[in-house]
Protein backbone atom coordinates (compact mmCIF):
# COMPACT_ATOMS: atom_id res chain seq x y z
CA UNK A 1 0.00 0.00 0.00
CA UNK A 2 1.74 3.28 -0.88
CA UNK A 3 2.32 5.70 1.62
CA UNK A 4 0.16 8.99 1.97
CA UNK A 5 2.33 11.52 1.71
CA UNK A 6 0.05 13.71 3.49
CA UNK A 7 1.06 12.80 6.96
CA UNK A 8 4.65 12.82 8.53
CA UNK A 9 6.81 9.81 8.49
CA UNK A 10 8.41 10.90 11.99
CA UNK A 11 6.59 13.33 14.17
CA UNK A 12 8.52 14.74 17.77
CA UNK A 13 6.07 15.80 20.59
CA UNK A 14 5.63 17.24 24.35
CA UNK A 15 9.17 19.04 23.94
CA UNK A 16 11.15 20.95 24.54
CA UNK A 17 12.75 21.73 20.88
CA UNK A 18 15.65 24.15 20.95
CA UNK A 19 15.81 25.48 17.20
CA UNK A 20 19.06 27.34 17.39
CA UNK A 21 17.50 29.22 14.59
CA UNK A 22 18.41 33.28 14.27
CA UNK A 23 16.10 34.02 17.10
CA UNK A 24 17.21 30.71 19.41
CA UNK A 25 12.96 30.18 19.53
CA UNK A 26 11.95 27.59 21.20
CA UNK A 27 9.17 24.85 20.25
CA UNK A 28 7.64 21.57 21.58
CA UNK A 29 7.22 19.60 18.22
CA UNK A 30 8.67 18.99 14.96
CA UNK A 31 7.36 17.29 11.96
CA UNK A 32 9.34 15.71 9.19
CA UNK A 33 8.48 14.29 5.82
CA UNK A 34 11.18 12.57 3.53
CA UNK A 35 14.12 13.15 5.49
CA UNK A 36 13.43 16.88 6.14
CA UNK A 37 11.57 18.90 8.43
CA UNK A 38 8.46 20.24 7.34
CA UNK A 39 6.66 21.66 10.68
CA UNK A 40 8.39 23.44 14.13
CA UNK A 41 6.06 24.33 16.62
CA UNK A 42 3.30 23.00 18.79
CA UNK A 43 1.86 19.16 19.43
CA UNK A 44 -1.26 20.93 17.87
CA UNK A 45 0.36 22.28 14.87
CA UNK A 46 1.68 18.41 14.24
CA UNK A 47 -1.75 16.52 15.23
CA UNK A 48 -2.94 16.72 11.75
CA UNK A 49 0.42 15.17 10.54
CA UNK A 50 0.41 11.90 12.10
CA UNK A 51 -1.30 8.85 10.65
CA UNK A 52 -1.14 4.57 10.80
CA UNK A 53 2.55 4.94 9.66
CA UNK A 54 3.75 7.88 11.43
CA UNK A 55 6.45 7.33 13.98
CA UNK A 56 5.90 9.24 17.30
CA UNK A 57 8.38 10.11 19.54
CA UNK A 58 6.92 11.51 23.24
CA UNK A 59 10.08 13.91 24.40
CA UNK A 60 8.54 13.87 27.38
CA UNK A 61 10.83 16.92 28.14
CA UNK A 62 14.26 15.28 27.15
CA UNK A 63 15.68 17.93 24.56
CA UNK A 64 15.76 17.53 20.63
CA UNK A 65 18.64 19.49 19.18
CA UNK A 66 19.87 20.38 16.04
CA UNK A 67 22.36 17.26 15.12
CA UNK A 68 25.93 18.39 16.50
CA UNK A 69 28.71 19.22 13.82
CA UNK A 70 32.31 18.58 15.40
CA UNK A 71 34.45 20.80 13.39
CA UNK A 72 37.81 19.33 14.10
CA UNK A 73 38.08 15.91 14.30
CA UNK A 74 40.06 12.62 12.95
CA UNK A 75 37.77 9.83 13.40
CA UNK A 76 39.26 7.64 10.56
CA UNK A 77 42.53 7.75 12.43
CA UNK A 78 40.77 7.09 15.73
CA UNK A 79 38.36 4.23 14.70
CA UNK A 80 41.46 2.46 13.10
CA UNK A 81 43.39 3.02 16.27
CA UNK A 82 40.41 1.38 18.46
CA UNK A 83 40.82 -1.84 16.16
CA UNK A 84 44.58 -1.91 17.33
CA UNK A 85 46.44 -1.41 20.40
CA UNK A 86 43.96 1.60 22.00
CA UNK A 87 45.40 3.48 25.14
CA UNK A 88 42.99 6.05 24.61
CA UNK A 89 40.91 4.87 27.88
CA UNK A 90 43.88 4.46 30.49
CA UNK A 91 45.52 6.83 32.26
CA UNK A 92 48.07 4.85 34.27
CA UNK A 93 51.72 4.03 33.14
CA UNK A 94 51.63 0.64 33.97
CA UNK A 95 48.00 0.01 32.46
CA UNK A 96 49.66 0.85 28.73
CA UNK A 97 52.43 -1.30 29.33
CA UNK A 98 50.26 -4.46 30.29
CA UNK A 99 48.10 -3.49 27.46
CA UNK A 100 51.04 -3.33 25.36
CA UNK A 101 52.60 -6.75 26.17
CA UNK A 102 48.73 -8.26 26.25
CA UNK A 103 48.08 -6.91 22.46
CA UNK A 104 51.74 -8.01 21.56
CA UNK A 105 50.92 -11.32 22.68
CA UNK A 106 47.50 -11.35 21.43
CA UNK A 107 48.76 -10.58 17.70
CA UNK A 108 51.84 -12.46 17.03
CA UNK A 109 51.65 -11.85 13.33
CA UNK A 110 51.52 -8.06 13.71
CA UNK A 111 54.82 -7.11 12.08
CA UNK A 112 54.52 -3.39 14.26
CA UNK A 113 52.71 -2.47 17.49
CA UNK A 114 50.81 0.75 16.58
CA UNK A 115 48.01 2.46 18.06
CA UNK A 116 48.22 5.14 20.76
CA UNK A 117 46.30 7.31 22.67
CA UNK A 118 48.63 7.55 25.76
CA UNK A 119 48.40 10.96 27.77
CA UNK A 120 51.65 12.76 28.83
CA UNK A 121 50.82 13.51 32.35
CA UNK A 122 51.27 9.46 32.87
CA UNK A 123 55.19 10.58 32.55
CA UNK A 124 57.41 12.71 33.85
CA UNK A 125 57.85 15.79 31.79
CA UNK A 126 55.49 13.94 29.62
CA UNK A 127 58.05 11.73 27.80
CA UNK A 128 58.01 8.12 28.60
CA UNK A 129 61.44 5.65 27.90
CA UNK A 130 61.47 3.11 25.63
CA UNK A 131 63.05 1.05 28.21
CA UNK A 132 59.50 0.95 29.35
CA UNK A 133 58.43 -0.72 25.84
CA UNK A 134 61.88 -2.73 25.80
CA UNK A 135 60.78 -4.49 28.74
CA UNK A 136 57.52 -6.29 27.27
CA UNK A 137 58.60 -6.24 23.65
CA UNK A 138 61.82 -6.97 22.25
CA UNK A 139 61.30 -8.48 18.64
CA UNK A 140 58.89 -6.55 16.96
CA UNK A 141 59.17 -2.40 16.54
CA UNK A 142 56.25 -0.66 18.83
CA UNK A 143 55.91 3.17 18.18
CA UNK A 144 52.97 4.33 19.79
CA UNK A 145 51.37 8.00 19.17
CA UNK A 146 50.65 10.59 22.31
CA UNK A 147 46.72 11.49 22.49
CA UNK A 148 47.69 14.66 20.52
CA UNK A 149 49.36 12.98 17.92
CA UNK A 150 52.41 15.84 18.18
CA UNK A 151 55.04 12.88 19.79
CA UNK A 152 55.45 9.17 19.18
CA UNK A 153 56.69 6.82 21.65
CA UNK A 154 59.15 4.04 19.99
CA UNK A 155 61.05 1.03 21.52
CA UNK A 156 64.71 0.34 20.81
CA UNK A 157 63.70 -2.03 18.06
CA UNK A 158 61.82 1.11 15.99
CA UNK A 159 64.71 3.52 17.13
CA UNK A 160 67.15 0.66 15.40
CA UNK A 161 65.55 0.53 11.70
CA UNK A 162 65.12 3.99 11.61
CA UNK A 163 68.40 4.49 12.15
CA UNK A 164 67.92 6.65 15.12
CA UNK A 165 71.27 6.76 17.21
CA UNK A 166 73.44 9.34 19.19
CA UNK A 167 74.60 11.00 16.49
CA UNK A 168 71.34 11.55 14.77
CA UNK A 169 70.60 15.36 14.55
CA UNK A 170 66.88 16.83 15.17
CA UNK A 171 64.82 17.41 12.23
CA UNK A 172 63.96 21.03 12.05
CA UNK A 173 60.20 20.61 12.78
CA UNK A 174 60.77 18.60 15.39
CA UNK A 175 62.80 16.85 18.61
CA UNK A 176 64.64 13.59 19.80
CA UNK A 177 64.41 13.35 23.24
CA UNK A 178 67.85 12.43 24.48
CA UNK A 179 69.30 10.97 28.03
CA UNK A 180 71.67 13.14 29.69
CA UNK A 181 74.59 11.67 27.41
CA UNK A 182 72.80 12.33 24.50
CA UNK A 183 71.16 8.89 23.59
CA UNK A 184 67.75 9.00 22.74
CA UNK A 185 65.22 8.00 24.75
CA UNK A 186 62.48 6.84 22.63
CA UNK A 187 60.48 9.55 22.62
CA UNK A 188 60.08 11.78 19.69
CA UNK A 189 58.30 14.89 18.97
CA UNK A 190 56.66 16.17 15.96
CA UNK A 191 58.42 15.94 13.28
CA UNK A 192 61.24 13.40 14.53
CA UNK A 193 58.45 10.91 15.07
CA UNK A 194 58.04 10.64 10.67
CA UNK A 195 61.85 9.28 11.41
CA UNK A 196 60.00 5.91 12.81
CA UNK A 197 56.67 6.06 11.56
CA UNK A 198 57.76 6.07 7.49
CA UNK A 199 58.92 2.76 7.91
CA UNK A 200 55.72 1.27 9.34
CA UNK A 201 53.81 -0.76 6.93
CA UNK A 202 51.07 1.18 5.21
CA UNK A 203 47.49 0.99 6.73
CA UNK A 204 44.98 -0.98 3.79
CA UNK A 205 42.83 0.55 2.34
CA UNK A 206 40.08 -1.81 4.09
CA UNK A 207 41.40 -1.10 7.60
CA UNK A 208 40.81 2.44 6.99
CA UNK A 209 37.41 1.96 5.26
CA UNK A 210 36.62 -0.36 8.52
CA UNK A 211 38.41 2.19 10.91
CA UNK A 212 35.74 5.09 9.26
CA UNK A 213 32.63 2.99 9.72
CA UNK A 214 33.97 2.41 13.53
CA UNK A 215 34.52 5.90 13.89
CA UNK A 216 31.18 7.04 12.62
CA UNK A 217 29.51 4.69 15.21
CA UNK A 218 30.93 6.35 17.90
CA UNK A 219 30.36 9.50 16.88
CA UNK A 220 26.89 8.91 15.99
CA UNK A 221 26.33 7.70 19.85
CA UNK A 222 26.98 11.09 20.61
CA UNK A 223 24.42 13.37 18.39
CA UNK A 224 27.58 13.77 15.69
CA UNK A 225 25.65 14.11 12.39
CA UNK A 226 28.88 15.50 10.52
CA UNK A 227 31.85 16.86 10.88
CA UNK A 228 35.29 18.35 9.25
CA UNK A 229 38.26 15.77 9.36
CA UNK A 230 40.90 17.79 9.77
CA UNK A 231 43.56 16.08 7.85
CA UNK A 232 42.69 13.94 4.81
CA UNK A 233 45.74 13.32 2.02
CA UNK A 234 49.30 11.77 2.08
CA UNK A 235 51.44 13.14 4.85
CA UNK A 236 49.78 12.79 7.82
CA UNK A 237 49.85 9.97 10.44
CA UNK A 238 49.38 6.56 9.20
CA UNK A 239 48.26 7.12 5.72
CA UNK A 240 45.97 9.09 3.51
CA UNK A 241 42.45 8.46 5.04
CA UNK A 242 40.67 9.72 1.22
CA UNK A 243 39.91 6.78 -0.67
CA UNK A 244 37.90 5.43 2.63
CA UNK A 245 35.37 8.53 2.58
CA UNK A 246 35.00 8.27 -1.04
CA UNK A 247 34.05 4.67 -0.57
CA UNK A 248 31.89 5.19 1.95
CA UNK A 249 30.15 8.20 0.18
CA UNK A 250 29.30 5.78 -3.01
CA UNK A 251 28.28 2.68 -1.29
CA UNK A 252 26.01 5.13 0.87
CA UNK A 253 27.71 4.38 4.22
CA UNK A 254 28.81 7.44 4.81
CA UNK A 255 25.96 8.33 7.40
CA UNK A 256 27.02 11.75 8.12
CA UNK A 257 28.54 14.73 6.24
CA UNK A 258 31.78 15.17 6.02
CA UNK A 259 33.82 18.12 4.79
CA UNK A 260 37.61 16.54 4.42
CA UNK A 261 39.93 19.20 5.24
CA UNK A 262 43.06 18.53 2.58
CA UNK A 263 46.50 17.99 4.56
CA UNK A 264 48.52 20.47 2.92
CA UNK A 265 52.23 18.90 3.14
CA UNK A 266 54.61 21.61 4.71
CA UNK A 267 57.55 20.35 2.99
CA UNK A 268 55.92 21.36 -0.43
CA UNK A 269 54.12 24.57 -1.91
CA UNK A 270 51.18 25.36 -4.63
CA UNK A 271 52.51 22.38 -6.64
CA UNK A 272 49.90 20.52 -4.30
CA UNK A 273 46.87 22.46 -5.78
CA UNK A 274 46.01 20.24 -8.71
CA UNK A 275 45.76 17.65 -6.00
CA UNK A 276 43.13 19.32 -3.98
CA UNK A 277 41.26 20.45 -7.02
CA UNK A 278 41.23 17.24 -8.40
CA UNK A 279 39.61 15.80 -4.72
CA UNK A 280 37.31 18.42 -3.88
CA UNK A 281 35.70 18.17 -7.64
CA UNK A 282 35.66 13.87 -7.42
CA UNK A 283 34.71 14.67 -3.65
CA UNK A 284 31.12 15.88 -4.81
CA UNK A 285 29.70 12.68 -4.31
CA UNK A 286 26.87 11.56 -1.38
CA UNK A 287 27.47 13.37 1.61
CA UNK A 288 31.13 14.41 1.13
CA UNK A 289 32.82 17.56 -0.01
CA UNK A 290 36.56 18.71 0.17
CA UNK A 291 36.88 21.97 -0.08
CA UNK A 292 38.52 22.79 2.83
CA UNK A 293 42.42 22.83 2.79
CA UNK A 294 44.14 22.02 6.33
CA UNK A 295 47.25 24.35 7.22
CA UNK A 296 49.33 22.70 10.29
CA UNK A 297 50.96 26.04 11.65
CA UNK A 298 52.54 24.61 14.66
CA UNK A 299 52.40 22.43 17.38
CA UNK A 300 51.87 22.20 21.32
CA UNK A 301 52.34 24.38 24.07
CA UNK A 302 53.43 20.65 26.03
CA UNK A 303 56.12 20.11 24.20
CA UNK A 304 56.73 23.86 23.43
CA UNK A 305 56.54 23.37 19.82
CA UNK A 306 53.95 25.77 19.71
CA UNK A 307 54.24 29.28 17.88
CA UNK A 308 54.64 32.13 20.99
CA UNK A 309 55.40 36.13 20.10
CA UNK A 310 57.16 35.54 23.71
CA UNK A 311 59.52 32.46 25.06
CA UNK A 312 58.42 29.85 27.07
CA UNK A 313 59.75 29.50 30.87
CA UNK A 314 61.95 27.32 32.16
CA UNK A 315 61.38 25.29 35.46
CA UNK A 316 62.81 27.83 36.90
CA UNK A 317 60.54 30.73 35.68
CA UNK A 318 63.08 32.16 33.79
CA UNK A 319 63.12 32.97 29.95
CA UNK A 320 64.00 29.32 28.12
CA UNK A 321 65.17 31.29 24.96
CA UNK A 322 63.00 29.41 22.29
CA UNK A 323 59.57 30.48 21.55
CA UNK A 324 58.21 27.13 19.24
CA UNK A 325 58.25 26.40 15.89
CA UNK A 326 56.60 27.72 12.77
CA UNK A 327 55.96 24.31 10.62
CA UNK A 328 55.24 27.08 7.69
CA UNK A 329 57.31 30.03 6.51
CA UNK A 330 55.09 32.79 7.90
CA UNK A 331 56.50 34.88 4.92
CA UNK A 332 54.82 32.21 2.69
CA UNK A 333 52.10 32.02 4.17
CA UNK A 334 50.02 35.12 2.83
CA UNK A 335 50.67 33.78 -0.82
CA UNK A 336 49.49 29.94 -0.10
CA UNK A 337 46.26 31.28 1.68
CA UNK A 338 46.05 34.02 -1.08
CA UNK A 339 46.10 31.59 -4.17
CA UNK A 340 43.77 28.58 -2.12
CA UNK A 341 41.67 31.37 -1.32
CA UNK A 342 41.14 32.85 -4.84
CA UNK A 343 40.39 28.81 -5.90
CA UNK A 344 37.12 28.65 -3.48
CA UNK A 345 38.72 26.92 -1.11
CA UNK A 346 38.48 27.16 2.45
CA UNK A 347 41.73 27.50 4.75
CA UNK A 348 41.27 25.40 7.98
CA UNK A 349 44.45 26.43 10.54
CA UNK A 350 45.86 24.79 13.22
CA UNK A 351 46.63 27.80 15.00
CA UNK A 352 48.00 27.00 18.78
CA UNK A 353 49.92 29.91 19.57
CA UNK A 354 49.50 33.22 20.00
CA UNK A 355 52.40 33.78 17.14
CA UNK A 356 50.65 31.48 14.72
CA UNK A 357 47.45 32.67 15.10
CA UNK A 358 48.82 35.96 14.41
CA UNK A 359 50.38 34.36 11.00
CA UNK A 360 47.23 32.94 10.28
CA UNK A 361 45.22 36.35 10.78
CA UNK A 362 47.35 38.17 8.45
CA UNK A 363 47.57 35.35 6.20
CA UNK A 364 43.83 35.76 5.74
CA UNK A 365 44.02 39.76 6.19
CA UNK A 366 46.42 39.15 2.96
CA UNK A 367 44.26 36.75 0.78
CA UNK A 368 41.56 39.82 1.61
CA UNK A 369 43.18 42.10 0.49
CA UNK A 370 44.65 40.47 -2.71
CA UNK A 371 40.83 38.74 -3.73
CA UNK A 372 38.02 40.43 -1.76
CA UNK A 373 35.40 38.49 0.37
CA UNK A 374 35.19 35.34 -1.56
CA UNK A 375 33.06 34.12 1.24
CA UNK A 376 35.33 30.78 1.88
CA UNK A 377 35.08 31.14 5.78
CA UNK A 378 38.39 30.57 6.84
CA UNK A 379 38.64 29.46 10.19
CA UNK A 380 41.35 28.74 12.95
CA UNK A 381 41.48 26.17 15.47
CA UNK A 382 42.74 25.22 18.45
CA UNK A 383 42.95 29.10 20.02
CA UNK A 384 45.12 28.21 23.35
CA UNK A 385 46.72 31.85 23.14
CA UNK A 386 45.42 34.75 21.49
CA UNK A 387 47.00 37.55 21.86
CA UNK A 388 44.55 40.78 22.91
CA UNK A 389 45.44 42.66 19.83
CA UNK A 390 44.22 40.09 17.95
CA UNK A 391 41.03 39.19 19.23
CA UNK A 392 39.09 41.60 17.52
CA UNK A 393 40.83 41.00 14.33
CA UNK A 394 38.65 37.48 13.87
CA UNK A 395 35.35 39.78 13.36
CA UNK A 396 37.41 42.52 11.36
CA UNK A 397 38.45 39.89 8.85
CA UNK A 398 35.50 37.60 8.80
CA UNK A 399 37.70 34.38 10.52
CA UNK A 400 35.79 31.64 12.47
CA UNK A 401 36.99 30.66 15.76
CA UNK A 402 37.55 26.64 15.78
CA UNK A 403 37.43 25.99 19.67
CA UNK A 404 38.37 22.22 20.98
CA UNK A 405 36.22 23.60 24.59
CA UNK A 406 37.15 20.21 26.77
CA UNK A 407 40.90 21.65 26.66
CA UNK A 408 39.70 24.84 28.65
CA UNK A 409 39.75 23.22 32.59
CA UNK A 410 42.46 22.61 34.85
CA UNK A 411 43.90 18.76 34.71
CA UNK A 412 47.59 17.38 35.25
CA UNK A 413 48.82 18.14 31.62
CA UNK A 414 47.85 21.67 32.04
CA UNK A 415 48.75 22.01 35.50
CA UNK A 416 52.18 20.45 35.34
CA UNK A 417 53.16 20.71 31.60
CA UNK A 418 51.76 24.02 30.39
CA UNK A 419 50.79 26.68 33.15
CA UNK A 420 54.22 26.53 34.99
CA UNK A 421 55.89 27.35 31.44
CA UNK A 422 53.48 29.93 30.20
CA UNK A 423 53.37 31.97 33.72
CA UNK A 424 51.44 35.03 33.74
CA UNK A 425 49.76 36.77 32.41
CA UNK A 426 49.75 33.93 29.75
CA UNK A 427 48.43 31.28 31.68
CA UNK A 428 44.82 33.23 32.37
CA UNK A 429 44.07 34.12 28.94
CA UNK A 430 43.97 30.47 27.56
CA UNK A 431 41.08 29.81 25.22
CA UNK A 432 39.58 32.80 25.49
CA UNK A 433 36.16 31.74 23.88
CA UNK A 434 33.97 34.55 25.95
CA UNK A 435 36.18 37.17 24.63
CA UNK A 436 36.26 36.10 21.16
CA UNK A 437 32.05 36.16 21.39
CA UNK A 438 32.12 39.64 22.68
CA UNK A 439 34.11 41.00 20.57
CA UNK A 440 31.56 39.53 17.77
CA UNK A 441 33.55 36.32 16.48
CA UNK A 442 32.03 33.51 15.30
CA UNK A 443 32.81 30.15 16.96
CA UNK A 444 32.60 26.93 15.84
CA UNK A 445 33.30 23.77 18.02
CA UNK A 446 35.14 20.43 17.77
CA UNK A 447 37.16 17.65 19.93
CA UNK A 448 39.98 16.88 17.87
CA UNK A 449 38.99 13.16 18.71
CA UNK A 450 41.23 11.22 18.75
CA UNK A 451 43.03 13.62 21.07
CA UNK A 452 40.50 13.73 23.47
CA UNK A 453 36.66 12.43 23.55
CA UNK A 454 34.06 13.28 20.95
CA UNK A 455 31.72 13.82 23.59
CA UNK A 456 29.98 17.12 23.12
CA UNK A 457 28.09 17.46 25.91
CA UNK A 458 31.62 16.98 27.97
CA UNK A 459 32.36 19.75 25.71
CA UNK A 460 29.54 22.05 26.30
CA UNK A 461 29.93 21.43 30.27
CA UNK A 462 33.75 22.70 29.70
CA UNK A 463 32.83 25.91 27.66
CA UNK A 464 30.53 26.65 30.66
CA UNK A 465 31.98 25.80 33.55
CA UNK A 466 35.41 26.33 32.45
CA UNK A 467 36.21 22.89 35.14
CA UNK A 468 35.16 19.29 34.71
CA UNK A 469 32.55 17.43 36.19
CA UNK A 470 33.07 16.38 39.54
CA UNK A 471 36.77 18.40 39.47
CA UNK A 472 37.99 20.35 42.10
CA UNK A 473 36.86 24.02 42.32
CA UNK A 474 39.64 25.78 40.58
CA UNK A 475 38.16 27.29 37.69
CA UNK A 476 40.55 28.57 34.57
CA UNK A 477 39.93 32.20 33.29
CA UNK A 478 36.09 32.46 34.10
CA UNK A 479 35.94 35.32 32.51
CA UNK A 480 36.05 33.16 29.40
CA UNK A 481 33.42 31.52 30.03
CA UNK A 482 30.42 30.69 27.45
CA UNK A 483 26.71 30.62 27.95
CA UNK A 484 24.96 27.45 27.33
CA UNK A 485 23.00 28.85 24.32
CA UNK A 486 26.11 30.07 22.88
CA UNK A 487 27.90 26.54 23.79
CA UNK A 488 25.34 24.32 21.99
CA UNK A 489 25.25 26.87 19.07
CA UNK A 490 28.69 26.46 18.15
CA UNK A 491 28.65 22.60 18.02
CA UNK A 492 25.34 22.83 15.63
CA UNK A 493 24.93 26.11 13.84
CA UNK A 494 28.53 27.27 13.75
CA UNK A 495 30.08 24.44 12.84
CA UNK A 496 27.50 23.64 9.89
CA UNK A 497 28.29 26.94 8.86
CA UNK A 498 31.75 26.83 8.71
CA UNK A 499 31.25 23.17 6.82
CA UNK A 500 29.07 25.07 4.20
CA UNK A 501 25.94 22.89 5.27
CA UNK A 502 24.06 26.51 6.96
CA UNK A 503 21.17 26.34 4.79
CA UNK A 504 20.36 22.82 5.08
CA UNK A 505 21.39 21.87 8.44
CA UNK A 506 22.78 23.09 11.84
CA UNK A 507 19.33 24.24 13.51
CA UNK A 508 15.28 22.60 13.50
CA UNK A 509 14.01 24.98 10.78
CA UNK A 510 11.41 24.39 8.07
CA UNK A 511 13.23 22.90 5.04
CA UNK A 512 16.44 21.55 6.39
CA UNK A 513 17.35 17.79 7.33
CA UNK A 514 15.88 16.34 9.80
CA UNK A 515 19.67 16.10 11.42
CA UNK A 516 18.43 15.60 14.92
CA UNK A 517 19.55 14.68 18.48
CA UNK A 518 17.49 13.54 21.34
CA UNK A 519 19.62 14.22 24.91
CA UNK A 520 17.87 12.31 28.02
CA UNK A 521 17.21 15.50 29.79
CA UNK A 522 16.98 19.06 29.16
CA UNK A 523 20.33 20.88 30.17
CA UNK A 524 18.72 24.50 30.24
CA UNK A 525 16.65 23.12 33.48
CA UNK A 526 19.45 22.00 35.25
CA UNK A 527 22.17 23.42 37.04
CA UNK A 528 25.69 23.98 34.77
CA UNK A 529 27.41 21.85 37.11
CA UNK A 530 25.50 18.88 35.63
CA UNK A 531 25.22 19.48 31.84
CA UNK A 532 28.32 17.08 31.99
CA UNK A 533 26.05 14.14 33.31
CA UNK A 534 24.00 14.69 29.71
CA UNK A 535 23.54 11.58 27.59
CA UNK A 536 22.55 11.37 23.41
CA UNK A 537 19.38 8.53 23.56
CA UNK A 538 19.02 9.23 20.23
CA UNK A 539 20.41 10.57 16.78
CA UNK A 540 18.75 10.45 13.56
CA UNK A 541 20.34 11.72 10.00
CA UNK A 542 17.52 13.12 7.39
CA UNK A 543 14.98 11.50 9.73
CA UNK A 544 16.77 8.06 10.06
CA UNK A 545 17.82 6.60 13.12
CA UNK A 546 21.49 6.13 13.05
CA UNK A 547 22.18 5.51 17.31
CA UNK A 548 19.83 4.70 19.84
CA UNK A 549 21.03 4.33 23.11
CA UNK A 550 20.77 0.31 24.61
Amino acid sequence: MPRDHHFADLVFSGGPVYTVDPARSWADAVAVRDGRIVVVGSDHDVAHLIGAGTEVVDLAGKLLLPGFQDAHVHPVLAGTTMRTCDLHDLEDAQDYIDTVAAYAAANPDREWITGGGWSMEAFPGGTPHRALLDAVVTDRPVALPNRDGHGVWANTRALDIAGITHASSDPPDGRIERDADGTPTGMLQEGAAELVTRHIPAVSAKDFYEGLLTGQRHLHSFGITGWQDAAVGPGFGPGDVYGAYLAAATQGTLTARVRAAQWWDRESGMEQLPRFLARREEAQTGRLSAGSVKMMLDGVAENHTAAMLEPYLDGCGCSSGTSGLDFIDPEELGGYVSSLDAEGFQVHFHALGDRAVRSALDAVGEALRRNGPRGNRHHLAHLQLVHPDDIPRFRELGATANIQPLWAMHEPQMDDLTIPFLGEPRAGRQYPFGSLVRSGAMLAAGSDWSVSTPDVMLGVHVAVNRRGPGADDRVLAPAERLDLGSALAAYTAGTARVNHLDTDTGSVETGKYADLVVLDRNPFAGPADAIGETRVLRTYVEGALVHAAR
